[in-house]
């Protein structure tokens, strides 16, 4: 197992380096420069500001160059913003976005593995159909839709919750950004969950505790529960994620400090270190919940430990 989860962090390695070297390169395809901007900058002035970043060498050596920096760990400064260090602005701005998922994320667990069990457990009737419905509006609309609709319902039409801005110590401020996001794992937990506890409910064990006359309660609880919920839990890793790095949209609808405001700029104004800094930091949050979610897995399942 051990040996397993070494190899999951060396292919992790390779990932975040195929991902920097793609960002780079696409960063640099963009047809208009970092300097380039509505008033135009004397080409003497342009000149020395692309020697200063090193963006008069070649772009094969620039590769090589910002490779190396990463290896020390230092992210590089900000083109867009003078003086500040593309380490400093994500220390500024991530913990708004991790704020923002893991409320996210709470309310998606919430809403989806409740939701999937009763489904599961009341198979075929109204409450089924019902749950799962919502599950398919949930999947089929997404967040950049549902987010200015809800703001504009609950923060300017009806004025019970605010509908932008950002407030860490205010759950006010949390719920619409944080139900726009985790509606969307909320409907695909509901649906993992109820094929993972339709899975469970089947086996010969609950037909056995059934017959004992043990209460359907339990059995659920007991028995089903922590084998029904493995396929969720497989999902709830890359999910979480996913609502991170979705958040980059959502924050700008929301008006929210976040990565989100600085990553939409970094793309506006061609910044390479901004977006390979927040690349490379999603990069490694996925890789990280993907070996979490294998962890946990291991936890519900034991036959997955023997099998790595």
């Amino acid at each position: 197992m051990f040996r397993y989860f070494l190899n999951r962090l060396g292919q992790g390695v390779i990932v975040l380096l195929v991902l920097f070297t793609i960002t780079f390169f696409l960063v640099h395809a963009l047809p208009a420069g970092p300097f380039q901007t509505e008033k135009a900058i004397p080409e003497h002035i342009k000149e020395r500001m692309e020697a200063y970043y090193g963006l008069d060498k070649p772009l094969g050596v620039q590769y090589v160059k910002r490779l190396g920096t990463l290896g020390t760990a230092d992210l590089g400064a900000s083109l867009r913003l003078e003086g500040r260090d593309v380490s400093e602005i994500i220390s500024q701005a991530f913990p708004v976005s991790l704020q923002l998922g893991l409320v996210a994320m709470g309310l998606a667990i919430c809403i989806g593995i409740p939701l999937g069990v009763v489904a599961a457990w009341k198979k075929n009737t109204i409450l089924d159909y019902s749950a799962m419905a919502l599950a398919m509006i949930g999947i089929c609309i997404p967040a950049f839709v549902i987010g200015p609709v809800l703001a504009d319902r609950f923060g300017q039409q009806w004025q019970a919750l605010p509908a932008m801005g950002w407030s860490p110590l205010s759950p006010s401020y949390w719920l619409l950004p944080a139900f726009t996001l985790g509606l969307v794992s909320a409907a695909y937990l509901s649906r993992l969950t109820r094929a993972g506890m339709l899975e469970t409910l089947n086996q010969d064990f609950v037909r056995t505790a059934r017959a004992k006359g043990v209460p359907e309660g339990q059995i659920l609880v007991r028995h089903c529960l922590r084998g029904g919920l493995i396929p969720a839990v497989a999902y709830i890793g890359p999910a979480f994620a996913g609502i991170i790095s979705g958040s980059l949209v959502i924050e700008s609808v929301f008006a929210i400090p976040g990565l989100g405001t600085h990553f939409v700029k970094a793309i506006e104004f061609g910044d390479e270190p901004v977006l390979t800094g927040i690349g490379l930091l999603f990069g490694i949050l996925i890789i990280l919940a993907n070996i979490g979610t294998d962890i946990l897995g291991a936890w519900l399942n034991p036959r997955l430990r023997s099998s790595r």
